[in-house]
């Protein structure tokens, strides 16, 4: 046989290979035409990730390393390579739902070549086109790259990174052996990749596919493993060599983003498992249920009719191989090593040794999903492409003509059944079909008329067009949820964002007092806490909202969103002359107040639009005849919340607050008067402020007026003064952060907070709360090194409380500094040794530094002490 003819073969594989991508991409394309419907819970989120890296993306700079920490920061718990690939398709193609699932043909293409070149490797061309074909018509497959959810992402990676392990360890292994020329057949070998190459492709796949998820891991220890301990114990130490390169490297590929969010990622790891398995009912692991409930799900995830043909094929062909071997035997022949067919890869792999490897992956992906305690069929997706690999071997082995009529019969069947179960078009047939040969699977597009999402976040924008609004979604079902009503604000310049509250019956209150905007809905609420009810009931008929608009829902049902009816915030413009600063027109407060009560308070400003959307102002409330005698009530203004979408305002705008603040409990009566600076939170400029006459009178006996919620930042400032308490304030501390958190969601108040302090506490006083306060913010927004050198102000201010130097030394143990921990943690191992949190945080210290028998003993010990 000529060898010009091999690269013909390659080219016609190709070929077939791309018809195949093709008529799945025209498929799926199709139905996303035909489809009309809203993102559920998972793809609304998902795709909001997309539009944050998008939107990072505008504005690069690639040599700034605090922007790529921010970069990093964007997702705190689910690696971001989906969303950064996401967000360059949309940056091509532009923003929205359809635009986003177009990058599922690049996966798409991606999964079928590595699967034809797992297929063509292990076994031959055949085998790997026939698996290509096979991934486009199984159903847990061509439903998932209709989703926008990151298991089919998932899956791709992790077959590419499967098939670049392979294609090295059959590299290796091919050099390891010594064909004997007279036993094979002599096949002409083609250039191929150096080993060291094959290892780093390996390396960067593994890197990549953890970027994508963190179980990408499930599916690919197994294998690694297996090889590792395989070099180990024949000692190919070159082999070895290679793989822990190739691990190293991938260390470096997911280390950026790993080491930024490490802490959230271990903390969230039990909600993401145990907690949800809870929560969903699914079995425990001691029970069998727990072992078996992924192979029950086999058939709907791949269909009937592949699954049983492919296994009777193999089983009929190894049937007739032991009786052919057995022949062989009698007739004293001996069995010679066979060679992939692939005439371009001469490998000296027998196909017993492919099924094998197959298996070890195959076994080890089922082992491991199955011990994660939470359940889902769309959890083991990324071991379906391997396995297609193994049902397209099983397949080919019809070598007669009814046999090769079966195969073809079995893959048209697998392909009806596609089509009845994504497009209602095989009627009663077809309906009866799909729930005997391939039940659960069918996905039709909804082809009604479109929800008012679009509608629901242009009618906020148009009430507050000036402004960042959060919405609070009190429904969470698939169609109605604040996933999706944040996802269409993003998509609207993230000028709305929706948030869920009203879920914990101690905080309804709060949640009713500090946003302007509810969403409600008639009907089923779906899946809603008790909580719910109540907070609906606070909406409807508390008083505080109005009815602003309502819409009809397709079918049954009327959404509702409701404002609230004096609004905290009010923009307007009021001249087309630009003011050069910003000006404080008037303020508004009672005559007399109480200490250590909430007294509200109106500040209206004029200004520029950017001296305004830039501003942060430092109030303070001083006492007439005393100057330390003060309070603060610094922040941005608006609170942040200044919006205009794409359309910058012109002239001159009044900013309207209506807010509350807090005189400290013990502070002097007396009469305090404002004082005012100007702080632009970009360019770090400021200037005083004048004040109108403004004067509040603190009296112990006064009576307290009814004030609005405290702001954001007054509230970060109260549960920053706990921190001296130790752990006993910190569980309440995080528990309320979570809750103003979903007011704003941007958590620009901890920006404006951070910004403030810093120039009270360079400018004013070293006052020892102001700089917990300010740790606190750093530590929210991941600014390791600035909560650091907060921390060490703290220690200053509040040397003899142990807890200072702790917090120290766990902000340098999140930031990898385990030595400074170590070093840190000394003052207050001799303030107070007994502390259990300072010995373990001791203990970690010392781990990190390979110090393990010092770790070893410092744990035994707090063992011992608290048995």
């Amino acid at each position: 046989m000529s060898n010009r003819k091999y690269p013909r073969k390659g080219y016609k594989s190709l070929l077939i290979l791309s018809i195949i991508w093709l008529l799945g991409a025209v498929g799926d394309r199709i139905w996303l035409a035909l489809d009309r419907s809203i993102p559920a819970w998972d793809q609304a989120d998902y795709l909001t990730g997309t539009l944050t890296y998008w939107q990072a993306l505008q504005d690069p700079k690639w040599w700034d390393g605090e922007w790529w920490q921010n970069f990093w920061m964007l997702s705190s718990k689910i690696p971001p390579l989906t969303y950064m690939v996401t967000a360059i398709v949309q940056n091509i193609f532009g923003t929205g739902p359809d635009q986003a699932t177009l990058v599922m043909l690049l996966f798409s293409a991606i999964l079928l070549g590595s699967v034809y070149g797992l297929g063509a490797v292990l076994f031959s061309e055949a085998v790997g086109l026939w698996a290509a074909a096979l991934c486009q018509i199984m159903p847990a497959l061509y439903q998932l790259r209709l989703d926008f959810l990151l298991d089919y992402p998932l899956a791709v990676v992790v077959t590419f990174s499967f098939f670049c392990l392979t294609v090295w360890k059959v590299k290796v292994k091919s050099q390891q052996s010594t064909v004997n020329s007279q036993k094979s057949p002599h096949l002409p070998i083609s250039p191929s990749p150096h080993p060291l190459l094959l290892a780093a492709a390996f390396g960067l796949s593994l890197g990549l596919a953890l970027m994508v998820k963190q179980t990408a891991l499930l599916f690919l220890l197994t294998p690694i493993v297996w090889i590792g301990f395989g070099a180990l114990r024949q000692r190919h130490w070159g082999q070895l060599v290679q793989l822990i390169g190739a691990l190293c490297l991938s260390v470096l590929v997911l280390s950026p983003w790993y080491r930024a969010n490490w802490l959230l990622i271990l903390t969230s790891g039990k909600r993401a498992t145990l907690d949800s398995a809870t929560a969903e009912g699914d079995a425990p692991l001691n029970t069998l249920q727990a072992w078996t409930y992924y192979w029950h799900q086999l058939p709907n995830q791949v269909s009937l009719p592949l699954l049983i043909v492919s296994i009777f094929a193999l089983l009929l062909y190894w049937g007739s191989s032991l009786e052919k071997d057995a022949v062989t035997i009698r007739r004293g022949d001996t069995e010679t090593e066979k060679f992939t067919a692939s005439p371009r890869h001469r490998v000296p792999m027998s196909f017993s040794s492919s099924l094998k490897w197959l298996a070890i992956f195959l076994v080890g992906a089922y082992f491991l999903s199955s011990l994660n305690p939470n359940k889902d069929t769309r959890y083991t997706l990324p071991y379906l492409p391997v396995l297609s690999v193994f049902l397209a071997y099983g397949l080919t082995r019809f070598r007669s003509l009814w046999g090769q009529r079966l195969r073809w019969g079995t893959f048209g069947l697998a392909v009806l059944l596609m089509l009845f179960n994504l497009f209602p078009v095989g009627g009663s047939v077809g309906s009866w079909m799909t729930q005997v040969l391939s039940p659960n699977a069918q996905h039709y597009p909804y082809m009604k008329e479109e929800l008012p999402h679009r509608q629901v976040i242009a009618q906020i924008i148009q009430t507050e067009p000036y402004l960042r609004s959060t919405v609070g979604v009190l429904p969470s079902t698939p169609k109605i949820n604040q996933h999706n009503l944040n996802y269409y604000g993003a998509l609207a310049n993230f000028q709305v964002y929706g948030r869920q509250v009203g879920i914990r019956k101690k905080f309804v209150k709060q949640d009713g007092r500090s946003l302007s905007w509810f969403l409600t809905k008639t009907g089923k609420q779906g899946s809603v806490p008790k909580a719910q009810a109540m907070m609906v009931k606070t909406v409807e008929e508390g008083g505080n909202f109005q009815l602003n608009k309502s819409w009809e829902l397709p079918g049954s049902g009327t959404i509702k969103l409701y404002h609230q009816q004096t609004p905290p915030i009010e923009v307007k413009p009021v001249s087309q002359q630009a003011l050069a600063k910003v000006t404080l027109l008037q303020v508004t407060v009672p005559e007399k107040a109480p200490p250590g009560v909430p007294v509200p308070v109106t500040y209206e400003w004029n200004g520029a639009w950017e001296e305004l959307q830039n501003g942060i102002v430092l109030l303070t409330w001083r006492h007439s005849s005393d100057d330390k005698m003060s309070w603060i009530h610094d922040r941005g203004i608006g609170m942040g919340n200044l919006h205009a979408g794409a359309n910058k305002p012109q002239g001159t705008l009044q900013v309207i607050e209506r807010m509350a603040m807090l005189p400290p409990a013990d502070i002097a009566p007396g009469n305090y008067n404002l004082e005012a600076i100007y702080l632009n939170r970009v360019t770090r400029a400021t200037y005083s402020i004048p004040v109108p006459k403004v004067t509040l009178q603190i009296d112990p006996q006064a009576s307290a007026t009814s004030a609005p919620e405290l702001d954001l930042i007054t509230q970060l400032r109260m549960l920053a003064a706990n921190l001296p308490h130790g752990t006993k304030a910190l569980e309440q501390l995080f528990e309320e952060i979570g809750r103003i958190n979903q007011y704003d969601p941007t958590q620009d108040y901890l920006e404006q907070a951070r910004l403030s302090l810093e120039y009270r506490l360079q400018h004013v006083s070293q006052n020892r709360d102001w700089a917990y306060a300010l740790a606190l913010a750093n530590v929210l927004q991941k600014k390791a090194n600035g909560a650091i050198a907060a921390l060490e102000q703290v220690t200053q201010l509040d040397s003899e409380n142990p807890y200072a130097w702790a917090y120290l030394a766990f902000v340098q143990i999140y930031n990898w500094q385990p030595a400074a921990a170590e070093k840190s943690l000394q003052p207050s191992l001799v303030k107070n040794p007994n502390l259990v949190e300072i010995q373990a945080l001791n203990g970690i210290a010392a781990l990190m530094q390979g110090k393990v028998m010092k770790a070893w003993r410092i744990f035994k010990m707090i063992n011992i002490e608290h048995r």
